[in-house]
Order: C-alpha cells, then sequence, then structure tokens
C-alpha cells in the first residue's frame, strides 16, 4: 500500500490532502465484529443488514455491561429537525444515567445549521462535542476540524478501541473516512455504501392499472406519459434528476472527491462525462413532455413524497428511509397505499453502472481543548449509541424508556406521544452500529430494502477516492458550488444544455484544471484508500 503524502508534507498535520495505505493503517481502530445478535439477512455488496423477527423485550441482549462513564458534564451541538424537548425529559436521564454521563444538548434548526456551524467553529467558547454531517462540510468546515477538533488516536487507534466494543464493530471504512488532516478526529455514523437513492413508485396504482415497471429511460418515459392526466390532476413523477444520474452512470455528486475518478489513466471529474449531459438531457425530457408535477418546476415548491402519497405523482426520488417512512405514515390514513422501489435500470435497459456512496454522512467531533476525562465520557456515550439492533442499549438510544415512551405489543415497539417528542435526533448523533434495516412493524418493508441494497450493491463500483476524506485546498473549494442550480435550471428548460458545456469550460479555465493536477498528484502520492 502507497503511503500518505498530504501534499505539503507527511506529517499528518497538513490541512490539505489525506491519508491513506500505511500511515492510515497507524491510525485505524482495529476491527472486531459484534456477535451478540446475529441479523436475520447479512449484509451483502455493502447492503445494510437486516431484520425481520418480532421484536422480544425478553430476549434483548447487553452490549455494554457496565457504566463507562465517570460523571462528566457534557456540551453537544447538534441538528435537530423539528422541535427541541426539554432539557430535563426521562430520555435524556435514562440515556445519561446509562451512560454514567450528564450530557447538555445544544440543540440547532437543522435546515439552517450551515450558518450556526461558521460561528460557533470560528469562536473561542466552542461546545465539548460539535455534530457535523458531511453536507455541512464545504467552505472553511474542514480546515476548522482540523485546527480545532482532538485527535482521537490515542483513545481510539489499533487494539484501544476494544476499550468501547461497539466503537470496535464499526466498519473500518467509516473510521478511514473519520481522519482529518493526518488524525482520527471524527465519530462516525457509517451508512451503506450502495446508492442511498431509490426511484419509488405506487405499488397499489401500478397493480391496479397493470403496469409493468420501466427497465430502460425509453420505457420510463413512455410509461410517463402514458401515467399522466393533467385535467385529473395526476402526473406520473416528480423531478428524477437524482435516479437519471445513477441511471446514465454518472460519478457521485454532492461529496466532491467521489465526483472524481481515473478512466484509462486520465482523471475525470463528474461534470465533463458525457454521462451527466445525457442524464440532464432525459431529465429535461420529463419536464418537456409534461409528466412532471408542476409544482417541481419551482424547484423547491411543497414536498415530493407528500404529492406522491397524495396520489397526485406516482413515482419520485428520495432516500431510501422513505420506504418505511411512508407506508408507516399511510398505514393508518390509506389502507391501500403500497410503496415499493424500482430497480436503478441502466438508461438503454441494461445493467445500470452505480459508484459507491460514501462509507459515513453524518459525525462527532470533540473540542480539541476537552480534558481526558471528557474525552473518555464522550467515547463512552457514543459506545452506547452504538450499540446493535436487539440489544438493551439499542432499544433505549432508539425507543426511549419502556412504559414512558413506548410499548411493545405483538413483538412491535410503538413510541408514543412523549416518544415521538423526545426521542429523535439526540443521542443516534454521536455514532451508530454498522448499517442496519429493522422494522418489526413492516417486517416485509425493511427485507425488500434490503434485497434492493444488495441487487444495486451488485452494480456498485468505488471510483479512485472512495473512503478518502479529503480536503480541498481553500482556492477550490467553492469552485462547483453553481453546477447544482445549473443542472436544476437546465432540467426544467430555463437553461440549455449547452449553456453547462459551457459552464464545464469555464470551471476548466477557473480552476478545473488545476484542481485535476492536485488530484492526480495525490492518487500518485497517496493511492486510494483500497491500495
Amino acid at each position: 500500500m502507497p503511503l500518505l503524502a498530504a501534499c505539503g508534507g507527511s506529517d499528518g498535520g497538513s490541512k490539505e490532502g489525506t491519508t491513506s495505505g500505511k500511515d492510515a493503517k497507524k491510525i485505524l481502530p482495529a476491527f472486531v465484529a459484534q456477535n451478540v445478535v446475529t441479523p436475520d439477512i447479512a449484509s451483502k455488496n455493502g447492503s445494510a443488514s437486516g431484520f425481520t423477527s418480532k421484536l422480544s423485550l425478553a430476549d434483548l441482549k447487553t452490549s455494554v455491561p457496565q457504566k463507562l462513564g465517570k460523571g462528566s458534564t457534557i456540551k453537544i451541538m447538534s441538528p435537530f429537525w423539528g422541535s427541541p424537548p426539554k432539557g430535563d425529559n426521562p430520555y435524556y436521564s435514562a440515556m445519561n444515567e446509562t451512560i454514567g454521563v450528564d450530557i447538555v444538548w445544544q440543540n440547532q434548526d437543522g435546515n439552517t445549521y450551515d450558518e450556526k456551524l461558521g460561528a460557533v467553529l470560528a469562536s473561542s467558547d466552542m461546545p465539548d462535542v460539535v455534530v457535523i454531517p458531511s453536507w455541512n462540510m464545504g467552505g472553511k468546515i474542514p480546515s476548522a476540524i482540523i485546527s480545532k477538533m482532538a485527535d482521537l488516536g490515542p483513545y481510539l487507534s489499533g487494539d484501544k478501541v476494544k476499550d468501547y466494543p461497539n466503537l470496535a464493530a464499526i466498519p473500518t471504512d467509516a473510521w478511514q473516512y473519520s481522519i482529518f488532516g493526518g488524525k482520527l478526529r471524527g465519530l462516525p455514523q457509517p451508512s451503506p455504501t450502495v446508492p442511498g437513492i431509490v426511484p419509488f413508485y405506487r405499488k397499489d396504482f401500478f397493480d391496479k392499472e397493470g403496469y409493468e415497471v420501466p427497465t430502460s429511460a425509453d420505457e420510463f418515459l413512455a410509461l410517463a406519459k402514458e401515467i399522466t392526466n393533467a385535467k385529473a390532476k395526476v402526473w406520473a413523477c416528480d423531478d428524477m434528476k437524482w435516479t437519471a444520474f445513477n441511471s446514465f452512470g454518472v460519478l457521485s455528486g454532492g461529496e466532491k472527491p467521489l465526483g472524481w475518478n481515473l478512466v484509462d489513466g486520465e482523471l475525470i471529474y463528474r461534470v465533463e462525462t458525457e454521462a451527466y449531459l445525457e442524464a440532464l438531457e432525459w431529465t429535461r425530457k420529463l419536464y418537456s413532455a409534461g409528466v412532471v408535477h408542476p409544482d417541481a418546476r419551482a424547484a423547491n415548491q411543497g414536498n415530493a413524497g407528500q404529492r406522491f402519497t397524495d396520489g397526485q405523482v406516482m413515482m419520485y426520488n428520495q432516500n431510501i428511509s422513505d420506504w418505511w417512512g411512508k407506508m408507516a405514515e399511510q398505514a393508518t390514513q390509506n389502507k391501500e397505499f403500497r410503496i415499493s422501489g424500482m430497480d436503478i435500470f441502466g438508461h438503454d435497459g441494461g445493467d445500470p453502472q452505480l459508484w459507491a456512496a460514501s462509507p459515513a454522512g453524518i459525525f462527532a467531533f470533540i473540542n480539541k481543548k476537552a480534558s481526558k476525562a471528557v474525552i473518555h465520557d464522550v467515547l463512552a456515550a457514543a459506545n452506547v449509541a452504538a450499540a446493535p439492533y436487539g440489544t438493551k442499549e439499542y432499544m433505549l438510544t432508539n425507543y426511549g424508556v419502556e412504559g414512558t415512551h413506548y410499548t411493545v405489543k405483538d413483538g412491535v415497539p410503538t413510541k408514543n406521544d412523549k416518544g415521538n417528542q423526545e426521542v429523535l435526533n439526540a443521542y443516534v448523533m454521536l455514532a451508530l452500529p454498522a448499517p442496519t434495516i429493522a422494522h418489526p412493524d413492516f417486517p416485509d418493508i425493511a427485507k425488500e430494502q434490503v434485497e434492493w441494497q444488495q441487487r444495486m450493491g451488485a452494480f456498485t463500483k468505488k471510483s479512485s477516492f472512495f473512503g478518502l476524506q479529503i480536503t480541498e485546498p481553500a482556492r477550490y473549494t467553492s469552485l462547483s458550488n453553481d453546477f447544482e442550480d445549473l443542472e436544476d435550471s437546465v432540467v426544467r428548460g430555463r437553461k440549455k444544455v449547452s449553456d453547462m458545456q459551457q459552464a464545464v469550460s469555464e470551471w476548466k479555465s477557473q480552476g478545473g484544471d488545476k484542481l485535476r493536477d492536485w488530484y492526480k498528484k495525490l492518487l500518485d502520492d497517496s493511492g486510494s484508500a483500497q491500495g
């Protein structure tokens, strides 16, 4: 395996570059699988593992036999979607008691977290822990992580992680992705590496009308024209850009390193490929054919999932979590409702060429000014949060206190109103177990989700920079920022495909070609995470 060379030296403290090969091996925690619980469906092809059995509280295992926390008070800033509960609620109390800490949550609105994050990281009064999703890591955030967050290597590298068995069971790829500036700084939430966006369809509607699930871009368009009946306020689909990118084999967007790949000795960026333009052209065709719901034209008007459950659109794409989310939501409102996910088709009707997603999506970072005692207690908390499904600690972390926050009937745990208000967005933000899907209320959905991931995983490749946390030189960090808005304008017919070609040409001359050289040197010096 090649050595690290973060452009600017291999001392591991550089603010640019990445860490792989032997340097990463010295830093990474040992992997020790948790054998406390055996899943019903094992992970395969980068999928989550699945649980389809009924839940029995009497059979829950223990993964944290003794309290590891030593009583520190820990302030944690974390994004929160919804209304945060009061700080002295029974859920927080039970979790803190189990861990042996006093965690004080400083919840911030997840929708405007970007704005808050920059200010807090720049201040001298940073909390003990800051949770940062990967989608909030633009601009100067990565260099702030490197300069302000603690090195967890002395506590977790190699066999040291065995003090925290649930953290030791987190997949190595997720830890590799938690190395920032040559040091292990993040506590990861591992995620499946198969694509996370599913093209969903209304199975109840398809079954009733006798529609076949499309297996090519042409079939999708033809079916979409057949389904659409604007007078009856029924449109075939919502914006399908994300599915188009997958169907046409476009390199991952969002996280810039994954947008680069070595092809026949040449490094290319996603926007330079024919596949990228073809995907935009096809999505544009859907809009111009009038098969996309009119509200989707505004890009951010209304909610695609709502239009789907209302029966205004029959197909939309969204994160795989909507598979269960929509089914659970509609179970009491519309007994006929049935959601399913179609396999991503290759645009020409053949197999798709899919690209692996990042092995972790959200990280918790510890302030480097934190005392050793605080760091140990944060790790103790993360060790409870990372407990696997089927354990007492998992149930407490994800459902709260039995009787107070949830009840179990016929093997199905159900949160009450108090559970829904208090048990969300909290301790799970510190760490998660290896990717798991379990829905005791809808075991068939869990099975379908995992099997979809396994089928799609068979067509998923890792690009050259998969699994590497790369800090680009500051001068390039905003170079690609305008592409997403331009994509949306092109597919909606407000701009032409030629406008995108022009933007790509400008991107090259304004730094894209120089950034390519930087990535090429990085690959030559560091190698990939796979060696």
